[in-house]
Protein backbone atom coordinates (compact mmCIF):
# COMPACT_ATOMS: atom_id res chain seq x y z
CA UNK A 1 0.00 0.00 0.00
CA UNK A 2 3.01 2.44 1.04
CA UNK A 3 4.43 1.52 -2.31
CA UNK A 4 1.34 2.07 -4.63
CA UNK A 5 1.20 5.59 -2.45
CA UNK A 6 5.04 6.58 -3.02
CA UNK A 7 4.16 5.65 -6.87
CA UNK A 8 1.28 7.30 -7.34
CA UNK A 9 2.83 10.75 -5.80
CA UNK A 10 5.72 10.26 -8.19
CA UNK A 11 3.52 10.24 -11.08
CA UNK A 12 1.59 12.70 -10.19
CA UNK A 13 4.57 15.06 -9.12
CA UNK A 14 5.77 14.64 -12.73
CA UNK A 15 3.04 15.30 -14.63
CA UNK A 16 2.59 18.42 -12.63
CA UNK A 17 6.46 19.24 -13.39
CA UNK A 18 5.79 18.21 -17.15
CA UNK A 19 2.47 20.14 -17.56
CA UNK A 20 4.11 23.50 -15.66
CA UNK A 21 7.20 23.08 -18.46
CA UNK A 22 5.32 22.34 -21.50
CA UNK A 23 5.49 19.20 -21.88
CA UNK A 24 3.82 16.20 -23.45
CA UNK A 25 0.80 16.87 -21.55
CA UNK A 26 0.72 20.60 -22.41
CA UNK A 27 -1.90 21.98 -25.15
CA UNK A 28 0.22 22.57 -28.54
CA UNK A 29 -0.81 26.03 -29.83
CA UNK A 30 -2.11 25.76 -33.40
CA UNK A 31 0.16 26.93 -36.23
CA UNK A 32 0.17 30.49 -37.46
CA UNK A 33 0.23 32.30 -41.04
CA UNK A 34 1.13 35.58 -41.61
CA UNK A 35 -0.79 37.02 -44.22
CA UNK A 36 0.19 39.73 -46.31
CA UNK A 37 -1.93 41.79 -48.88
CA UNK A 38 -0.37 43.61 -51.88
CA UNK A 39 -3.25 44.85 -53.61
CA UNK A 40 -2.96 47.04 -57.00
CA UNK A 41 0.98 47.82 -55.34
CA UNK A 42 3.94 48.12 -57.27
CA UNK A 43 6.97 46.76 -56.61
CA UNK A 44 8.92 49.70 -55.25
CA UNK A 45 11.68 50.24 -52.43
CA UNK A 46 9.36 50.44 -49.55
CA UNK A 47 7.84 47.18 -50.80
CA UNK A 48 10.54 45.56 -50.81
CA UNK A 49 11.58 46.54 -47.50
CA UNK A 50 8.25 46.01 -46.17
CA UNK A 51 8.41 42.27 -47.34
CA UNK A 52 12.34 41.34 -45.98
CA UNK A 53 10.97 42.50 -42.13
CA UNK A 54 8.16 40.68 -42.86
CA UNK A 55 9.92 37.61 -43.59
CA UNK A 56 12.79 38.02 -40.89
CA UNK A 57 9.70 38.88 -38.07
CA UNK A 58 7.76 35.77 -39.43
CA UNK A 59 10.80 33.17 -38.89
CA UNK A 60 11.80 34.61 -35.58
CA UNK A 61 8.54 34.35 -34.37
CA UNK A 62 8.13 30.72 -35.88
CA UNK A 63 5.31 30.97 -38.15
CA UNK A 64 3.93 28.25 -40.48
CA UNK A 65 4.42 29.87 -43.73
CA UNK A 66 4.23 33.50 -45.28
CA UNK A 67 0.74 34.16 -47.99
CA UNK A 68 1.84 37.25 -50.17
CA UNK A 69 -1.40 38.28 -51.60
CA UNK A 70 -0.51 40.02 -54.86
CA UNK A 71 -2.26 42.24 -57.12
CA UNK A 72 0.30 44.19 -59.04
CA UNK A 73 0.99 45.59 -62.50
CA UNK A 74 4.42 45.41 -62.31
CA UNK A 75 7.63 47.42 -60.39
CA UNK A 76 11.09 48.46 -60.67
CA UNK A 77 13.67 45.55 -61.41
CA UNK A 78 16.01 46.35 -58.68
CA UNK A 79 13.08 46.26 -56.04
CA UNK A 80 11.88 42.99 -57.55
CA UNK A 81 15.53 41.50 -57.08
CA UNK A 82 15.52 42.34 -53.87
CA UNK A 83 12.10 40.49 -52.82
CA UNK A 84 12.99 37.67 -54.86
CA UNK A 85 16.33 36.94 -53.06
CA UNK A 86 14.48 37.72 -50.05
CA UNK A 87 12.01 35.04 -50.76
CA UNK A 88 14.75 32.45 -51.83
CA UNK A 89 17.06 33.00 -48.49
CA UNK A 90 13.66 32.86 -46.37
CA UNK A 91 14.03 29.88 -43.52
CA UNK A 92 9.73 30.16 -43.49
CA UNK A 93 8.23 29.08 -46.53
CA UNK A 94 6.43 31.62 -48.30
CA UNK A 95 3.19 31.14 -50.66
CA UNK A 96 2.56 34.11 -53.39
CA UNK A 97 -1.32 33.73 -54.36
CA UNK A 98 -2.68 35.96 -56.96
CA UNK A 99 -5.91 36.97 -55.70
CA UNK A 100 -8.73 38.44 -55.61
CA UNK A 101 -10.34 38.01 -58.47
CA UNK A 102 -9.62 40.00 -60.89
CA UNK A 103 -6.26 40.29 -59.86
CA UNK A 104 -3.06 40.10 -62.09
CA UNK A 105 0.56 39.48 -61.34
CA UNK A 106 2.02 41.08 -64.82
CA UNK A 107 5.94 41.90 -65.08
CA UNK A 108 7.33 42.12 -62.26
CA UNK A 109 4.67 40.26 -60.20
CA UNK A 110 5.75 37.23 -62.39
CA UNK A 111 8.99 37.03 -61.11
CA UNK A 112 7.96 37.20 -57.30
CA UNK A 113 5.29 34.45 -57.67
CA UNK A 114 7.89 32.29 -59.86
CA UNK A 115 10.29 32.32 -56.65
CA UNK A 116 7.89 31.49 -54.12
CA UNK A 117 7.89 28.09 -52.60
CA UNK A 118 4.39 27.61 -53.19
CA UNK A 119 2.63 29.69 -56.43
CA UNK A 120 -1.26 29.71 -56.21
CA UNK A 121 -3.95 31.86 -57.90
CA UNK A 122 -7.28 32.55 -57.58
CA UNK A 123 -10.31 32.07 -60.51
CA UNK A 124 -10.46 34.77 -62.33
CA UNK A 125 -7.31 36.34 -62.31
CA UNK A 126 -4.11 36.33 -64.68
CA UNK A 127 -0.07 35.72 -64.95
CA UNK A 128 2.17 37.44 -67.51
CA UNK A 129 3.01 39.87 -69.82
CA UNK A 130 6.58 39.98 -68.51
CA UNK A 131 8.45 41.47 -70.97
CA UNK A 132 11.10 44.16 -70.43
CA UNK A 133 10.18 47.76 -71.63
CA UNK A 134 12.62 50.62 -72.64
CA UNK A 135 12.69 53.99 -71.22
CA UNK A 136 8.93 55.31 -71.10
CA UNK A 137 7.43 52.37 -70.92
CA UNK A 138 7.61 51.43 -74.55
CA UNK A 139 8.11 47.31 -75.28
CA UNK A 140 11.55 46.53 -76.48
CA UNK A 141 11.19 45.17 -79.81
CA UNK A 142 13.52 41.89 -80.36
CA UNK A 143 13.28 39.24 -82.62
CA UNK A 144 11.69 36.05 -80.80
CA UNK A 145 13.78 33.16 -80.92
CA UNK A 146 13.44 31.06 -84.25
CA UNK A 147 12.72 34.09 -86.17
CA UNK A 148 13.74 34.64 -89.28
CA UNK A 149 15.21 37.90 -91.21
CA UNK A 150 13.52 38.32 -94.48
CA UNK A 151 15.24 37.07 -97.69
CA UNK A 152 18.76 38.65 -99.01
CA UNK A 153 19.85 38.47 -102.42
CA UNK A 154 16.71 35.88 -103.32
CA UNK A 155 17.87 33.31 -101.00
CA UNK A 156 16.21 32.67 -97.37
CA UNK A 157 18.24 32.53 -94.09
CA UNK A 158 18.13 30.79 -90.73
CA UNK A 159 19.60 33.35 -88.91
CA UNK A 160 17.51 35.40 -86.00
CA UNK A 161 17.19 39.05 -87.34
CA UNK A 162 19.74 41.22 -85.27
CA UNK A 163 18.22 43.95 -83.04
CA UNK A 164 20.32 46.98 -81.02
CA UNK A 165 22.62 44.99 -78.53
CA UNK A 166 21.27 47.11 -75.70
CA UNK A 167 17.64 45.18 -76.33
CA UNK A 168 19.20 42.06 -77.04
CA UNK A 169 21.27 42.06 -73.81
CA UNK A 170 17.86 42.98 -71.36
CA UNK A 171 15.61 40.45 -72.75
CA UNK A 172 18.17 37.91 -72.52
CA UNK A 173 19.26 38.75 -69.13
CA UNK A 174 15.53 38.92 -68.17
CA UNK A 175 15.18 35.18 -69.28
CA UNK A 176 17.99 33.54 -67.63
CA UNK A 177 16.71 35.04 -64.34
CA UNK A 178 13.04 34.24 -64.81
CA UNK A 179 14.14 30.54 -66.13
CA UNK A 180 16.48 29.85 -63.29
CA UNK A 181 13.29 30.70 -60.77
CA UNK A 182 10.98 28.28 -62.85
CA UNK A 183 13.71 25.62 -62.92
CA UNK A 184 14.59 26.15 -59.08
CA UNK A 185 11.19 25.77 -58.09
CA UNK A 186 10.42 22.71 -60.29
CA UNK A 187 7.72 24.79 -62.76
CA UNK A 188 7.26 25.33 -66.58
CA UNK A 189 10.37 27.33 -67.97
CA UNK A 190 9.63 27.27 -71.16
CA UNK A 191 5.88 28.99 -70.76
CA UNK A 192 8.13 31.65 -68.75
CA UNK A 193 10.29 32.23 -71.49
CA UNK A 194 7.68 33.00 -73.48
CA UNK A 195 6.17 35.58 -71.27
CA UNK A 196 9.50 37.14 -71.12
CA UNK A 197 9.67 37.66 -74.96
CA UNK A 198 6.54 37.49 -76.00
CA UNK A 199 4.35 39.36 -73.19
CA UNK A 200 2.18 35.98 -73.06
CA UNK A 201 -0.19 36.20 -70.43
CA UNK A 202 -2.33 33.60 -68.97
CA UNK A 203 -5.72 33.07 -66.86
CA UNK A 204 -5.35 31.45 -63.70
CA UNK A 205 -7.04 27.94 -64.87
CA UNK A 206 -4.44 27.48 -68.16
CA UNK A 207 -1.79 28.70 -65.59
CA UNK A 208 -2.61 25.81 -63.62
CA UNK A 209 -2.75 22.88 -66.41
CA UNK A 210 0.52 24.39 -68.04
CA UNK A 211 2.57 24.21 -64.62
CA UNK A 212 3.21 27.70 -64.77
CA UNK A 213 1.68 27.74 -60.89
CA UNK A 214 1.23 24.78 -58.47
CA UNK A 215 -2.72 25.15 -57.56
CA UNK A 216 -5.80 27.18 -58.10
CA UNK A 217 -8.08 27.92 -54.66
CA UNK A 218 -11.18 30.09 -54.44
CA UNK A 219 -9.98 32.05 -51.34
CA UNK A 220 -7.56 31.93 -48.48
CA UNK A 221 -9.38 29.50 -46.51
CA UNK A 222 -9.04 27.16 -49.00
CA UNK A 223 -5.39 27.95 -50.07
CA UNK A 224 -4.90 27.00 -46.53
CA UNK A 225 -6.48 23.52 -46.94
CA UNK A 226 -5.04 22.96 -49.63
CA UNK A 227 -1.86 23.47 -48.24
CA UNK A 228 -2.05 21.61 -45.32
CA UNK A 229 0.59 18.43 -45.55
CA UNK A 230 2.49 19.79 -48.18
CA UNK A 231 6.16 19.82 -48.48
CA UNK A 232 8.10 22.61 -49.28
CA UNK A 233 12.13 23.23 -49.49
CA UNK A 234 13.70 25.70 -47.56
CA UNK A 235 17.18 26.19 -46.73
CA UNK A 236 17.19 24.22 -43.82
CA UNK A 237 15.86 21.29 -46.02
CA UNK A 238 12.31 19.85 -46.62
CA UNK A 239 9.26 20.27 -44.14
CA UNK A 240 5.69 20.17 -44.44
CA UNK A 241 2.95 22.67 -43.95
CA UNK A 242 0.48 22.50 -40.98
CA UNK A 243 -2.10 24.83 -42.29
CA UNK A 244 -5.39 23.19 -42.18
CA UNK A 245 -6.46 24.56 -38.46
CA UNK A 246 -3.83 27.32 -38.78
CA UNK A 247 -4.31 31.33 -37.59
CA UNK A 248 -4.16 34.04 -39.78
CA UNK A 249 -2.65 37.48 -38.88
CA UNK A 250 -3.00 39.98 -41.48
CA UNK A 251 -0.11 42.01 -41.83
CA UNK A 252 0.16 45.60 -43.59
CA UNK A 253 1.65 48.86 -43.92
CA UNK A 254 1.25 51.23 -41.48
CA UNK A 255 0.06 54.85 -43.13
CA UNK A 256 3.62 56.09 -42.79
CA UNK A 257 5.17 53.00 -45.25
CA UNK A 258 1.88 53.67 -47.42
CA UNK A 259 2.67 57.34 -47.96
CA UNK A 260 6.13 56.43 -49.02
CA UNK A 261 5.55 53.59 -51.04
CA UNK A 262 3.29 56.46 -53.01
CA UNK A 263 5.92 58.78 -52.83
CA UNK A 264 8.56 56.04 -54.59
CA UNK A 265 6.14 56.69 -58.06
CA UNK A 266 8.80 57.89 -60.76
CA UNK A 267 5.69 59.77 -62.50
CA UNK A 268 5.25 61.16 -59.05
CA UNK A 269 8.67 62.14 -58.25
CA UNK A 270 9.09 64.36 -61.35
CA UNK A 271 5.52 65.86 -61.15
CA UNK A 272 6.84 66.77 -57.72
CA UNK A 273 10.12 68.44 -58.83
CA UNK A 274 9.07 70.75 -61.87
CA UNK A 275 5.50 71.88 -59.87
CA UNK A 276 7.56 72.16 -56.61
CA UNK A 277 10.09 74.52 -58.57
CA UNK A 278 7.24 76.49 -60.62
CA UNK A 279 5.78 77.35 -57.02
CA UNK A 280 8.89 78.71 -55.54
CA UNK A 281 9.78 80.36 -58.66
CA UNK A 282 6.41 81.90 -58.93
CA UNK A 283 6.73 82.96 -55.27
CA UNK A 284 10.22 84.92 -56.22
CA UNK A 285 8.01 87.24 -58.90
CA UNK A 286 5.49 88.39 -55.85
CA UNK A 287 5.83 90.34 -52.80
CA UNK A 288 6.54 88.74 -49.64
CA UNK A 289 5.41 84.63 -48.99
CA UNK A 290 2.11 82.89 -50.16
CA UNK A 291 0.58 79.94 -50.58
CA UNK A 292 2.34 79.01 -53.98
CA UNK A 293 5.84 79.10 -52.23
CA UNK A 294 5.14 77.10 -48.98
CA UNK A 295 3.34 74.10 -51.74
CA UNK A 296 6.41 74.71 -53.56
CA UNK A 297 8.94 74.05 -50.95
CA UNK A 298 6.68 70.98 -50.10
CA UNK A 299 6.84 69.92 -53.54
CA UNK A 300 10.36 70.24 -53.80
CA UNK A 301 11.04 67.96 -50.13
CA UNK A 302 8.70 65.15 -51.47
CA UNK A 303 10.52 65.11 -54.35
CA UNK A 304 14.18 65.29 -53.30
CA UNK A 305 13.06 62.36 -50.86
CA UNK A 306 11.16 60.45 -53.49
CA UNK A 307 14.33 60.35 -56.29
CA UNK A 308 16.43 59.64 -53.25
CA UNK A 309 14.32 55.86 -52.75
CA UNK A 310 14.53 55.81 -56.76
CA UNK A 311 17.69 54.30 -58.70
CA UNK A 312 18.72 57.73 -60.15
CA UNK A 313 20.51 58.39 -62.80
CA UNK A 314 21.81 61.80 -62.88
CA UNK A 315 22.22 62.41 -66.39
CA UNK A 316 18.53 62.27 -66.71
CA UNK A 317 18.65 64.67 -63.23
CA UNK A 318 20.95 67.16 -64.99
CA UNK A 319 18.54 67.09 -68.09
CA UNK A 320 15.12 67.58 -65.63
CA UNK A 321 17.08 70.87 -64.19
CA UNK A 322 18.34 71.94 -67.51
CA UNK A 323 14.70 72.04 -68.84
CA UNK A 324 13.67 74.28 -65.83
CA UNK A 325 16.69 76.24 -66.24
CA UNK A 326 15.29 77.18 -70.19
CA UNK A 327 11.89 77.32 -68.98
CA UNK A 328 13.22 80.37 -66.85
CA UNK A 329 15.31 82.17 -69.75
CA UNK A 330 12.60 82.42 -71.73
CA UNK A 331 11.00 84.99 -69.64
CA UNK A 332 13.60 87.20 -70.14
CA UNK A 333 14.99 85.99 -73.51
CA UNK A 334 14.16 86.86 -76.62
CA UNK A 335 14.01 83.43 -78.15
CA UNK A 336 10.23 83.57 -79.84
CA UNK A 337 9.26 79.97 -78.16
CA UNK A 338 12.80 78.20 -78.77
CA UNK A 339 13.91 78.13 -75.07
CA UNK A 340 10.78 76.59 -73.99
CA UNK A 341 10.62 73.87 -77.20
CA UNK A 342 13.87 72.98 -75.99
CA UNK A 343 13.38 73.00 -72.37
CA UNK A 344 9.99 70.47 -73.31
CA UNK A 345 12.41 68.56 -74.94
CA UNK A 346 14.66 68.25 -72.37
CA UNK A 347 12.13 67.56 -69.70
CA UNK A 348 10.83 64.28 -71.93
CA UNK A 349 14.76 63.26 -72.11
CA UNK A 350 15.52 63.77 -69.12
CA UNK A 351 12.09 62.45 -67.29
CA UNK A 352 12.66 58.97 -69.77
CA UNK A 353 16.30 58.85 -68.43
CA UNK A 354 16.01 59.85 -64.73
CA UNK A 355 15.43 56.06 -63.45
CA UNK A 356 17.92 53.79 -64.04
CA UNK A 357 16.67 50.25 -64.74
CA UNK A 358 18.11 48.51 -67.48
CA UNK A 359 15.01 46.47 -67.86
CA UNK A 360 12.92 48.68 -66.05
CA UNK A 361 9.48 47.49 -65.64
CA UNK A 362 8.11 50.80 -64.13
CA UNK A 363 9.84 54.32 -65.52
CA UNK A 364 8.38 57.43 -66.31
CA UNK A 365 5.68 57.13 -68.54
CA UNK A 366 5.61 58.98 -71.82
CA UNK A 367 1.95 59.44 -71.23
CA UNK A 368 2.36 61.43 -68.57
CA UNK A 369 5.85 63.21 -69.32
CA UNK A 370 4.83 64.78 -73.23
CA UNK A 371 1.61 65.93 -71.91
CA UNK A 372 3.14 68.10 -68.98
CA UNK A 373 6.30 68.93 -70.75
CA UNK A 374 3.85 70.73 -73.47
CA UNK A 375 1.91 72.42 -70.93
CA UNK A 376 4.42 73.65 -69.28
CA UNK A 377 6.17 74.66 -72.08
CA UNK A 378 2.79 76.76 -72.97
CA UNK A 379 2.70 78.05 -69.50
CA UNK A 380 6.14 79.22 -69.27
CA UNK A 381 6.12 81.03 -72.94
CA UNK A 382 2.34 82.76 -71.88
CA UNK A 383 1.96 83.16 -68.40
CA UNK A 384 6.13 83.68 -66.67
CA UNK A 385 6.82 86.32 -70.08
CA UNK A 386 3.60 88.07 -69.44
CA UNK A 387 4.53 88.35 -65.64
CA UNK A 388 7.89 89.59 -66.27
CA UNK A 389 6.52 92.20 -69.31
CA UNK A 390 4.28 93.09 -66.31
CA UNK A 391 6.97 93.94 -63.95
CA UNK A 392 9.53 95.98 -66.19
CA UNK A 393 6.21 98.28 -67.06
CA UNK A 394 6.25 101.41 -65.36
CA UNK A 395 4.42 101.89 -61.88
CA UNK A 396 1.18 103.67 -62.46
CA UNK A 397 0.14 104.06 -58.67
CA UNK A 398 1.36 105.43 -55.48
CA UNK A 399 4.11 108.27 -55.12
CA UNK A 400 6.31 106.45 -58.13
CA UNK A 401 3.89 106.84 -60.74
CA UNK A 402 3.77 110.50 -60.25
CA UNK A 403 7.19 110.90 -61.24
CA UNK A 404 7.78 112.51 -64.12
CA UNK A 405 3.21 112.88 -64.51
CA UNK A 406 2.50 115.99 -66.43
CA UNK A 407 0.49 118.92 -64.61
CA UNK A 408 -0.69 122.32 -65.15
CA UNK A 409 -0.42 125.63 -63.44
CA UNK A 410 -3.56 126.81 -61.67
CA UNK A 411 -2.23 130.35 -61.81
CA UNK A 412 0.46 132.41 -61.59
CA UNK A 413 3.22 130.87 -58.50
CA UNK A 414 4.07 133.35 -55.75
CA UNK A 415 7.59 133.94 -54.64
CA UNK A 416 8.80 131.64 -51.57
CA UNK A 417 11.70 130.80 -49.35
CA UNK A 418 12.55 127.95 -51.93
CA UNK A 419 11.56 129.81 -55.02
CA UNK A 420 8.06 130.07 -56.11
CA UNK A 421 4.72 128.28 -54.45
CA UNK A 422 1.51 127.73 -55.95
CA UNK A 423 -0.97 125.71 -56.81
CA UNK A 424 -1.34 122.43 -59.75
CA UNK A 425 -3.77 120.01 -61.48
CA UNK A 426 -2.62 116.68 -62.33
CA UNK A 427 -4.77 114.07 -63.15
CA UNK A 428 -7.62 116.41 -62.04
CA UNK A 429 -6.56 116.94 -58.72
CA UNK A 430 -5.41 119.96 -57.13
CA UNK A 431 -1.95 119.59 -55.67
CA UNK A 432 0.75 122.35 -53.44
CA UNK A 433 3.97 123.01 -55.83
CA UNK A 434 7.30 124.50 -55.34
CA UNK A 435 9.71 125.65 -58.33
CA UNK A 436 12.55 127.29 -58.78
CA UNK A 437 11.62 129.02 -61.77
CA UNK A 438 8.81 131.34 -62.32
CA UNK A 439 5.50 129.87 -62.91
CA UNK A 440 2.98 131.55 -64.48
CA UNK A 441 -0.97 129.86 -64.85
CA UNK A 442 -1.72 127.58 -67.55
CA UNK A 443 1.89 127.02 -67.88
CA UNK A 444 2.75 122.84 -68.77
CA UNK A 445 4.36 121.71 -66.06
CA UNK A 446 6.49 117.73 -64.92
CA UNK A 447 6.61 116.60 -61.40
CA UNK A 448 10.02 116.02 -60.37
CA UNK A 449 9.19 114.34 -56.89
CA UNK A 450 6.78 114.87 -53.96
CA UNK A 451 7.29 115.51 -50.57
CA UNK A 452 4.47 114.54 -47.99
CA UNK A 453 1.85 116.70 -50.31
CA UNK A 454 3.48 118.64 -52.31
CA UNK A 455 5.05 118.63 -55.32
CA UNK A 456 8.49 120.33 -57.09
CA UNK A 457 7.39 120.75 -60.34
CA UNK A 458 9.68 122.96 -63.49
CA UNK A 459 8.25 123.73 -66.47
CA UNK A 460 7.81 121.25 -69.05
CA UNK A 461 9.23 123.21 -71.95
CA UNK A 462 11.14 125.71 -71.72
CA UNK A 463 9.81 129.20 -73.28
CA UNK A 464 11.99 130.03 -76.36
CA UNK A 465 14.34 132.90 -76.47
CA UNK A 466 12.74 136.02 -78.38
CA UNK A 467 14.22 139.78 -78.76
CA UNK A 468 12.72 142.04 -76.08
CA UNK A 469 11.56 144.42 -78.98
CA UNK A 470 9.78 141.53 -81.04
CA UNK A 471 11.31 142.06 -84.02
CA UNK A 472 13.90 139.88 -85.74
CA UNK A 473 17.54 140.47 -84.66
CA UNK A 474 19.34 142.28 -88.23
CA UNK A 475 21.75 140.29 -89.96
CA UNK A 476 25.36 142.30 -90.07
CA UNK A 477 27.52 141.25 -92.91
CA UNK A 478 31.08 139.96 -92.57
Amino acid sequence: MRFFQAWLAWWLTAGVVLTAAGGPFASAEPPRVVAVRLENEAITPITARFLAHTLRTAAADGAECVVIVLDTPGGLVESTREVVKDILASQVPVVVYVAPPGARAASAGVFVTMAAHVAAMAPGTNIGAAHPVALGGLPIAVPQRGEKEPPQNGTDTDRQAVASPEAEKAVNDTVAWARALAELRGRNAAWIEKAVRESVAVPASEAVAEGVVDLLADDLADLLARLDGREVEVPAGRRPLRTAAAEVDEVAMWWGERMLAVLASPNLAILLLVLGFYGVLFEFYSPGWGVAGTLGAICLALSFFSLALLPVQFAGLLLVLLALVMFVAEAFVTSYGALALGGAMCLVLGGLMLVESPTGFIGVSLNVLVPFALATAVITFVLVASIVRTHRRPVVTGAEAQLGAAAVADGDFRPAATGYAGMVRMHGELWQATSTARVTGGMPLEVLSRDGLTLRVQPAVPAPLVPSSGAPEPCHPA
